[in-house]
């Protein structure tokens, strides 16, 4: 073989992560919430709902795990992203003012079926503005 032709059957030494084989195999799927969203704070020490949009559960016989969440505030002041399992807090993001960040998460904890993830918010009392919100979920089949 030609030195600059890769023989396939080199490649099946190569490991690929085990969400992503799940996903190349058609067992996960991504899921994602996202959109644009107005806001007006309601006090910065309790996160509210930011959109019914913003809201997942997880169907039976399946699990879910959020793997990247994205995030931008357009205000002139700083909030926080929340994500909730079952309305208990389980990640942070605090956003700059017209600020905005990617996270690409390396520890991850797999939800079971009947769990309500939402993505939620906080902001200083009478702050408005908008926020815009990309999370990246992957679900897959229990036991798996």
């Amino acid at each position: 073989m030609p030195p600059d032709v890769i023989d396939p059957n080199a490649l099946s030494n190569v490991s690929e992560p085990r969400l992503q084989h799940l996903i190349r195999t058609g067992a996960a799927k991504p899921l994602f919430l996202q959109g644009v969203f107005p806001f007006a704070g309601r006090g910065f020490f309790s996160t509210h709902t930011l959109n019914d949009s913003l809201v997942y559960e997880v169907p039976a016989g399946r699990r879910a795990e959020l793997v990247y969440f994205r995030g931008g505030n357009l205000s002139d002041d700083l909030i926080y992203l929340t994500v909730t399992a079952n309305s208990k807090p389980i990640r942070y993001f605090p956003v700059g003012p017209k600020g905005d960040f990617h996270i690409p998460l390396v520890v991850t904890e797999s939800h079971p079926a009947g769990t309500r993830l939402e993505i939620g918010f906080a902001a200083s009392r009478a702050l408005t503005g908008s926020i815009v919100v990309d999370a990246g979920f992957i679900e897959y089949p229990d036991g798996v």
